[in-house]
C-alpha cells in the first residue's frame, strides 16, 4: 500500500454529529457522577411548590384547590424554563471559573454552536427532571391532567425555545462581565409573570417569550387540544417567537463574544 493510499485512511474530521454525541455524553457522565446535585434541584423544586400548595391551601382553601391544574401546568413550565435559561449562561460561568473556556473557542466548529449544543443537551436533561417533578406535582395535589405526549413536547420545546435565546443572551453579557449571577438569578422569577400573561387577555403579551406558548400548553394539558387542533395562527406565532429569540440571543451572543476578545478578557476570571 502506498503512502498516499495509507495517507487516504487516516481518521476523517469530526462533524457535528460527532460534537452532538460527544456533548450528550458529557451531559449524561455529569448527571452519574454528581446525582447528589441534580437530585438535588429535584427536591429544591418539589420543596418550593410544596410550600405553595400546602400553604396557599391553608389561606386560599376552596379558590386554591379549584385552580390547582393551572399552577401544576404553569410550575411545570416554569421549571423548563429556568432549565433552558441558565444552561447556557451557568454552563460558560462555571467554563470561565474552571479555565476551560477557551478550549471551546478554539474548536473548529466555533464557540456559539458549541453553546448551542451544550444548552440543547442540558434542556434534554431538564425534560427528563421536569418530568419526575411532574409525576410527583400530580401525587402530591391528587390531580390528573391531558398528557398527550406528542403535543406537550412539540408545544413545550418550542415555548422553552424562546427562553434559550435569552440563555444565550445572557450567556454573551457573562462573557463581558463575568460575575452577574444575581441579575440572572432575579429574572428568572420574571417567568412567572411571563407563564401567567395568558389569563390577562392582552394580546400583545402573547409576543413575549413563554407567554404564548403556556397558553397553548395550558390548552393542551388541560383541556386535551391535540397539535393539529390548534389554529393555523397560534402555531405560526408559536414557532416565530420560539426561532425570533432565539436569532436574537444568538446574535448578542456572537456579539458578546467578539467584543470580550477584543478587550482581551474571555478567558478572565
Amino acid at each position: 500500500m502506498s503512502a498516499g493510499q495509507r495517507a487516504g485512511q487516516g481518521p476523517k474530521p469530526a462533524g457535528y454529529y460527532h460534537l452532538a454525541r460527544a456533548v450528550l455524553y458529557r451531559e449524561a457522565i455529569l448527571f452519574v457522577r454528581y446525582p447528589a446535585n441534580a437530585i438535588g434541584g429535584v427536591v429544591i423544586a418539589l420543596f418550593f411548590f410544596g410550600v405553595l400548595f400546602y400553604g396557599g391551601r391553608m389561606v386560599a382553601g376552596r379558590a386554591l384547590t379549584e385552580s390547582i391544574e393551572g399552577i401544576v401546568v404553569g410550575y411545570f413550565l416554569w421549571t423548563l424554563s429556568v432549565g433552558a435559561y441558565s444552561s447556557i449562561s451557568n454552563d460558560i460561568g462555571s467554563e470561565v471559573q474552571w479555565g476551560t473556556l477557551e478550549r471551546h473557542v478554539m474548536t473548529p466548529f466555533g464557540f456559539a454552536p458549541v453553546a448551542m449544543l451544550k444548552g440543547i443537551a442540558k434542556i434534554v436533561r431538564t425534560f427528563l427532571t421536569s418530568t419526575v417533578i411532574l409525576v410527583v406535582m400530580l401525587g402530591m395535589t391528587g390531580t390528573a391532567l391531558q398528557l398527550n405526549l406528542f403535543t406537550i413536547v412539540v408545544v413545550a420545546t418550542l415555548t422553552i425555545t424562546s427562553v434559550l435565546g435569552l440563555g444565550f443572551a445572557a450567556g454573551g453579557v457573562t462573557l463581558l462581565y463575568k460575575q452577574i449571577g444575581s441579575w440572572l438569578n432575579l429574572l428568572q422569577f420574571g417567568f412567572v409573570v411571563l407563564i401567567s400573561a395568558p389569563s390577562l387577555d392582552v394580546p400583545w403579551l402573547s409576543l413575549l417569550p413563554l407567554a404564548h406558548g403556556s397558553g397553548l400548553l395550558q390548552r393542551a394539558m388541560l383541556d386535551g387540544t391535540r397539535l393539529w387542533e390548534f389554529s393555523a395562527f397560534d402555531l405560526a406565532l408559536l414557532l416565530a417567537t420560539a426561532v425570533g429569540y432565539l436569532g436574537f440571543g444568538y446574535l448578542v451572543f456572537q456579539y458578546a463574544t467578539r467584543r470580550a476578545r477584543r478587550l482581551g478578557v474571555l478567558g478572565d476570571y
